[in-house]
């Protein structure tokens, strides 16, 4: 198969959807690899690292997109749009619940798009999302404490506090992935850290890890609102798989919550669970909104480029040479891979993506013959 490596144009984005290492996997296999030209720079990859694994350096984006499947880490931006064509297989991350446009784009294109945050394994795990999650999850602790900072906008509340000073108070929605990971990060900072989540074994599965370190409770409307309008960093790691993400948080809680708290909504990818999220990016990262900072960037990742593009290829590489190796037979015969069918040949075939704009879904398996 001829497959195409174009640069991620996304604001600040330097990851790459394929390495050096998983180059060479492909190659030896007998694939052609088309890398764009400083594709890799961002995650300090050379041209010549992926030439020196057998992959092929072009000049052009339209080049690496002209190839069979495109593989990415972004969802393809505006700009990308004009290639787009019915003989394409992109696999990527896609988050098309929260973006209508690209969604039409895909459909209007007849083009067959795996989403990675899609793919789902038997036992309902997200390999494909699971790397960066735990990436994300770890860096909004970090970020939340930076922008807490009184120069940066944040109330000035050191996260760990110190002795005879209280530290921080952090609200973590969600205990999943991004969640235990906000988690560990907050806790470790001294800070004091409340999770809610809607699965009883999830919290104790975290209260028993960290003990008294770590408060947990239901997540309701009642113990949102009391742990939100206390809390000085509130992190949103909310997700529903393909579809979007509720609002715990409302408008009206926002108005009452301190001045300078800050919030960071991991879930703006798919829609926020704050109902004041919008999506920012890494050149221009926070808003104000009712004397609360919001820090809504949608490829948070990006931002440490090298750790996330190695990460992610650790869990993307077998999918890859599936899809390489054996075409859309690889998705008709491995469920994780039909899961992750979210557009193909002008049909949703993902139902959280249908039900969020109201549009026609259409079983893998039927459009799939």
């Amino acid at each position: 198969m001829l497959i195409g490596l174009p640069k991620e144009i996304k604001d600040n984005e330097g990851r790459v959807g394929l390495t050096p290492g998983a180059v060479r996997a492909l190659t030896r296999r007998g694939h052609r690899v088309l890398i764009e030209s400083g594709a890799g720079l961002g995650s300090s990859i050379q041209d010549e690292e992926y030439r020196a694994a057998g992959g092929e350096i072009v000049a052009e984006s339209a080049a690496a997109w002209a190839a069979q499947m495109v593989v990415k880490v972004k969802e393809p931006i505006e700009a990308e749009y004009r290639y787009l064509r019915p003989d394409l297989l992109l696999f990527t991350y896609l988050h098309l619940a929260a973006d209508r446009r690209l969604t039409h784009a895909l459909v209007e294109n007849k083009v067959t798009a795996i989403a990675y945050e899609t793919v789902q394994t038997a036992d309902g795990k997200l390999p494909l999302l699971q790397p960066m999650s735990e990436v994300a999850g770890r860096m909004a602790a970090q970020v939340g404490a930076f922008f807490l900072e009184k120069p940066q906008g944040g109330r000035g509340i050191l996260m760990g506090g110190v002795p005879g000073v209280a530290p921080a108070n952090v609200a973590v929605l969600g205990g999943g992935s991004v969640g235990s990971n906000a988690v560990k990060i907050a806790v470790g900072m001294g800070a004091h850290v409340t999770v809610l989540d809607i699965n009883h074994d999830r919290l104790t599965y975290l209260d028993d890890i960290y003990g008294g370190r770590l408060r947990t409770r239901t997540s309701n409307e009642y113990n949102i609102e009391e742990i939100v309008l206390n809390a000085d960093l509130v992190i949103g790691a909310v997700l529903i798989p393909g579809g979007r993400a509720p609002h715990l948080v409302t408008r009206n809680m926002i108005s009452r919550m301190r001045e300078g708290a800050v919030i960071v909504d991991v879930a703006v990818d798919q829609g926020g669970c704050i109902e004041t999220t919008r999506p920012t990016t890494h050149s221009n990262p926070t808003y104000v909104v009712d004397g609360v900072l919001h820090y809504c960037v949608a490829n948070m990742p990006g931002a440490v480029p090298r750790t996330s593009t190695f990460a992610l290829n650790n869990q993307t590489m077998p999918y890859v040479l599936q899809l390489a190796n054996d075409g859309l037979n690889a998705v008709r015969r491995n469920p994780a891979l039909k899961l992750g069918l979210n557009v193909y040949q002008g049909h949703i075939t993902h139902e959280g993506v249908a039900e969020s704009f109201g549009m026609e879904y259409a079983e893998p398996d039927y459009v799939l013959g």
